[in-house]
């Protein structure tokens, strides 16, 4: 089937002290976040000078998969679009209208399944459509990779670089960003769709462990906000961090499982907060790159394309199920991935 662009669909971040507020405001819209939170996570923005490193590293990954696409004779042009902040996927399917374009791939630079992770990913095909007008392209996002060969043996790799510079016994420490309990788990459904994110979260951790030859690990999750009242998946990387201590672990690798790249989430939570409560424990702390610095994540990108231009067959290293690809923004199946207070309506 031929396809006039692919649309590089993320989360979006701030490029300057001015946007940091209001893109918090954003993200966090209608979810009941006090402000005082946001203030909090504000100041961990302007640690970097107000700017999140997501938009530079999401357009070098873009960079990176023209040049595979060129290499692989696919005339694809790559379009950048943003969920929260500019370049935004309004924008971005207006001017592909603009253009003519009438069928347009999706890749989200999320691997996994989940409400925010996939399921508002349709939602913000669904809305720039609606708003480009009854000219917009049909638009078909690519499903979740996280059992991707590639994707794993990039992960993989980069947990044995971090076991060589922790230099031998450090403790495996996957992560993945903490979301409520309620947007985990859909209503009415078994458990295979009922809890998708962290069921794959836990899927790509014991694949990239077992690639990389570690037999024992932990899974753990970062990153959380939302009223303290509210069940979020537990532990917490720095609550975890103080078991490991007390159970006498002198170091620990932390693998970021649930991030294609650098966000702030990483460079702040990981890096800094959980660095330092190691620190403070004595315990050596080293975290893994992310998939996306290596070169494989954007042949994979390739892949997923072809399996919509050429009908390659999908390459999967688990049985378990890769949803997500879906037409104008319709969900896969009716309640896949809806938090079950939304289902419940």
């Amino acid at each position: 089937m031929e396809y006039d662009a692919l649309l590089w669909l993320s989360f979006g971040g701030p490029e300057g002290p001015d946007d940091v507020l209001p893109f918090l405001e954003n993200v966090t819209r209608g979810r009941g976040v006090p402000r005082s939170r946001l203030l909090e996570v504000a100041e961990h923005y302007h640690h970097f000078g107000g700017v999140s490193p997501i938009n530079r590293l999401n357009r070098e990954l873009i960079t990176a998969v023209e040049k595979q696409l060129a290499a692989a004779s696919i005339d694809l042009p790559v379009v950048f679009g943003n969920r929260n902040w500019a370049p935004t996927v309004e924008d971005a399917v207006a001017e592909l209208t603009r253009q003519g374009a009438r069928r347009v791939l999706v890749f989200p630079t999320s691997a996994y399944g989940g409400y925010s992770a996939c399921r508002q990913y349709h939602e913000d095909i669904l809305r720039a459509r609606t708003a480009a007008g009854p000219a917009a392209p049909e638009m078909v996002k690519i499903r979740q990779y996280f059992d991707h060969p590639l994707f794993v043996a990039a992960a993989a790799d980069a947990v044995r670089a971090a076991h060589r510079r922790a230099g031998g016994g450090a403790r495996t420490v996957f992560t993945a960003h903490s979301v409520p309990e309620s947007a985990d788990c859909a209503a009415g459904l078994p458990a295979e769709g009922g809890r998708r994110y962290s069921r794959q979260i836990a899927e790509a951790a014991r694949l990239v462990a077992a690639e990389a030859g570690i037999a024992e690990y932990d899974l753990v999750w970062q990153s959380r906000s939302g009223p303290a009242e509210v069940p979020w998946l537990e532990p917490d990387i720095v609550d975890h961090l103080d078991v490991l201590h007390a159970r006498g672990v002198r170091a620990v690798v932390v693998v970021p499982i649930g991030f294609v790249s650098d966000h702030l989430e990483v460079v702040w939570d990981l890096d800094n907060e959980a660095r330092e409560r190691a620190a403070a424990h004595g315990m050596a702390f080293v975290r893994a790159a992310t998939a996306g610095t290596d070169p494989r994540f954007a042949e994979m990108v390739v892949e997923l394309v072809r399996e919509h231009t050429s009908g390659t067959r999908p390459r999967k290293l688990s049985a378990m199920a890769a949803a997500g690809c879906s037409i104008n923004g319709a969900p896969c199946a009716v309640g896949c991935c809806e938090p079950s207070r939304r289902a419940q309506r």
